[in-house]
């Protein structure tokens, strides 16, 4: 079980301590279930009232919401970033042995790195190219010829196709499918002709991406995934999609073909980009969203209808419905009050 000093815990955040330092941490909590030896946080100046009746030892926060704290405090500039740092350090989750598992399947044509585990009934077929210290996890299969860099561990059950690349120090979650065939078809005489796909998909260093997600390989040019990036559970991403640095892409978004995404870009949970478009760098888009056009500034945006109640939504859906009509009624009504100044 995780434990440490309060005092100790504040030189690894390079945090100011308020209050006893030989506290001992080994839990962290949110603010309405932590108790006593557990430490919260508070990155939101809206629940700052919660800290009165808080159980915490300890509570990460910044200097102006200290007056509020009723336990030891630590004091820095972003408390959300230090929960994310203390909760590395109490990190549970299972490394898997440093071996390869009898029952994996390896072609003897594979290059291995130093230290690489690969776990129970994976299959690497031949030319794969594995780093240092990569984690292969049970049920994964790596198509010929793909490249896999150091540090990077799939989880189990990972499918990564033929000549697929993907970089140092990822993550790739369960379910996931790297490489598949983009949906290129072409229509003759009511029959569909399939298209191969000719490209691969590129993904840079330090990439995560979250369980049954879909990257599909690109048609001529590739599908690539710059550094940084983080992708969420359940996304689709199509056949040569480029998304560069430091990206991020909740859950559930679609995105069509060919679609460009710049730099510093979050993309929210369930939007749906339109093929052939591009996207600026530092661009938010909120969840839910429909693009169906290139956004070439920085900033916000949003579509959608938010929730509303079944009776609300029938009337706006008909107003929706009429709008044609109510446009030309309106053009209408102008053009009769400019004849009728005119005269």
């Amino acid at each position: 079980m995780f434990s440490m000093r309060l005092a100790d815990l504040a030189k690894k955040l390079n945090a100011q301590l308020y209050g006893d330092k030989n506290i001992i941490i080994n839990k962290v909590s949110s603010i309405y279930s932590a108790q006593t030896n557990e430490i919260t946080f508070l990155s939101n100046s809206r629940y700052k009232k919660q800290l009165a009746s808080c159980k915490a030892s300890a509570v990460v926060l910044t200097k102006k919401d200290l007056p509020y704290c009723q336990s030891a405090a630590l004091v820095v500039k972003n408390p959300y970033l230090s929960y994310a740092r203390i909760a590395q350090l109490m990190d549970t989750t299972p490394l898997p042995e440093r071996k390869i598992t009898a029952t994996s399947v390896i072609s003897p044509t594979v290059t291995l790195g130093n230290n690489v585990a690969i776990g129970a009934h994976a299959v690497i077929e031949k030319g794969v190219f594995l780093g240092d210290n990569t984690i292969i996890g049970p049920g994964c299969f790596i198509g010929k010829f793909s490249r896999i860099g150091s540090g990077t561990r799939l989880w189990a059950n990972v499918t990564i196709y033929h000549t697929v690349e993907i970089g140092k120090h990822c993550l790739v979650h369960s379910g996931t499918v790297i490489g598949s065939d983009g949906f290129g078809y072409v229509n003759e005489n009511k029959q569909w002709i399939k298209i191969p796909q000719l490209g691969t998909v590129i993904i840079g260093n330090y990439v995560q991406i979250g369980a049954c997600t879909t990257i599909d390989r690109g048609a001529l040019d590739n599908t690539c995934i710059k550094n940084n990036v983080i992708i969420d559970n359940q996304c689709h991403i199509a056949h040569n999609v480029v998304i560069h640095s430091n990206t991020a892409i909740a859950g559930g978004v679609i995105i069509a073909g060919s679609v460009n995404i710049g730099n510093n870009c979050q993309i929210g949970g369930g939007s749906v980009l339109n093929g052939h478009i591009k996207i600026s760098d530092k661009v938010i888009i909120t969840g839910m969203s429909m693009v169906m056009r290139s956004i070439k500034k920085p900033g916000i945006y949003s579509s959608g209808i938010p929730v509303q109640s079944n009776q609300v939504w029938r009337k706006t859906t008909a107003l929706i419905m009429n709008i044609n009509k109510i446009k030309n009624r309106l053009k209408s009504i102008e053009q009769k009050i400019k004849k009728n100044n005119n005269e």
